[in-house]
């Protein structure tokens, strides 16, 4: 570890040898932890009662949680890089940047988030996933330090990746001490856990008994039907039909990961504590997208239920936020304006999320009426605050849940005649939504 303590160091003075007389500043400081393949509800707070995370959860005790925040699609199977994209971005799934021409200002990387920042007096910092995490944004980072933790040398096993996660903020947050850097600072740590390969530090593995770990009520065997996805890499991480016991060690694994990378945050969290920046530092947790553990028959994110790919943890803490749960429908690309307004930055021409800001400030409950979700050319889905709607074009297969009487999407109502004033309206709003942000797929095909 010498060595990769050196690099870090050296990195993170060479970064801020300019800067040792900045003008002081009130503006607030912000670090952004953003998990892969986190679950809505992984956290012990969030809905995960043998779940140990006592740190994230001291988050939601004091801060916001958005119960039901998401990323609004992917046209690819690595769900987690449109979804960082579209965070880097503020915009939508249609219209991040595909290629150099994909739209005005699309590739412009003065419009992405860190240079967004930097503009506005940031220190901006980034470490952790890269692969998937949309390089061409974290390459607009002052200082962007790759750890995917995908070695497999003792340096950089995967075992390790939270705790040196950890041990690089910790050495940002030091270099800045020690050359007084007065600028306020937004780091991006983005940890590349739970995701799969599941192996944290023994002693976490050790918290967990798989034999006691309860399956979802939604646990099935197998997908009752094609969703477009059945075979795609997640779900073959999982035999088929999928079983009790294969499942209940899957998420044992996922739970420890979790745990792991908690302990690790809890370490930056004494950091800023010790070092007089804890009350001027908004701290934001999410995750770029879920993951399903066997619910629905289904192991991946790529699917639209509630608790499978689109569905994310989304807490804010920090100075003048509210404390409680936000039932307001948002998305992950609304974190672009949300951080920007916390900055005080500009917000470019072209962004299309809209900043929580007033919810988080108790100035209003939410910002959309209805969110919509897609999958490539397959899924697509509707929701507002109690119904939702999922379609399947390409195996005409239409799903209508009612979500405040059937949370895990058990009961499909769509074909019963007293809904079928419910599944056109759906499917008018999710038409609407479609046009809105140029997802031009149809919803039925011959």
């Amino acid at each position: 570890m010498r060595y990769f303590h050196a690099f870090i160091t050296a990195a993170l003075l060479g970064a801020s040898v300019t800067t040792l007389h900045a003008a002081p500043t009130s503006k607030p400081n912000i670090l952004h932890i953003h998990a892969d393949d986190h679950r809505a509800d992984g956290l012990h707070a969030l809905g995960s009662p043998l779940l140990q995370t006592p740190n994230l959860d001291s988050l939601v005790e004091h801060g916001m949680s958005f119960t039901h925040c998401y990323t609004m699609g992917s046209m690819v199977g690595a769900v987690c890089s449109p979804s960082r994209a579209m965070m880097l971005t503020g915009r939508s799934w249609q219209r991040i940047p595909k290629a150099p021409a994909a739209k005005p200002n699309a590739s412009d990387p003065t419009t992405f988030l860190p240079r967004v920042l930097q503009a506005a007096g940031y220190q901006t910092w980034h470490m952790g996933k890269y692969g998937n995490g949309f390089p061409a944004g974290l390459a607009e980072f002052q200082t962007s330090i790759k750890d995917d933790a995908q070695g497999k040398t003792p340096e950089n096993d995967r075992e390790h990746c939270s705790q040196r996660l950890a041990d690089g903020t910790l050495e940002f947050l030091k270099s800045r001490t020690a050359s007084h850097e007065a600028r306020p600072f937004y780091i991006y740590l983005a940890p590349p856990v739970p995701h799969d390969p599941r192996s944290a530090e023994p002693q976490f593995h050790k918290l967990y008994d798989p034999a006691k770990i309860p399956l979802s009520p939604a646990f099935l065997p197998q997908h009752p039907f094609d969703n477009g996805e059945m075979t795609v890499r997640d779900e073959k991480l999982a035999p088929w039909p999928r079983t009790p016991t294969d499942t209940q060690q899957q998420t044992a694994d996922y739970y420890s990961c979790v745990t792991g990378l908690d302990h690790h945050v809890g370490r930056i969290f004494e950091m800023l504590k010790a070092n007089g920046q804890w009350d001027n530092t908004i701290i934001i947790f999410s995750g770029d997208n879920g993951l399903s553990l066997g619910e629905h028959g289904l192991f991946g994110k790529q699917n639209l239920y509630e608790f499978g790919g689109m569905h994310v943890p989304l807490v804010i803490a920090g100075p003048g936020i509210s404390k409680g749960k936000s039932e307001a429908l948002v998305y992950l690309m609304d974190l672009f304006p949300t951080i920007a307004e916390f900055a005080g930055a500009k917000i470019p021409t072209g962004v299309e999320g809209k900043s929580i800001v007033p919810i988080l400030h108790g100035k209003q409950t939410k910002v959309r009426d209805v969110l919509y979700t897609a999958y490539r050319n397959c899924q697509r889905a509707i929701r507002d605050d109690r119904w939702k709607l999922i379609r399947y074009p390409l195996v005409d297969r239409t799903q209508l849940f009612d979500l405040t009487n059937d949370p895990h999407e058990l009961v499909n109502l769509a074909d019963k005649p007293e809904h079928a004033a419910k599944v056109a309206e759906m499917t008018v709003l999710l038409t609407q939504e479609m046009t809105r942000h140029a997802d031009k797929f149809p919803l039925t095909i011959p």
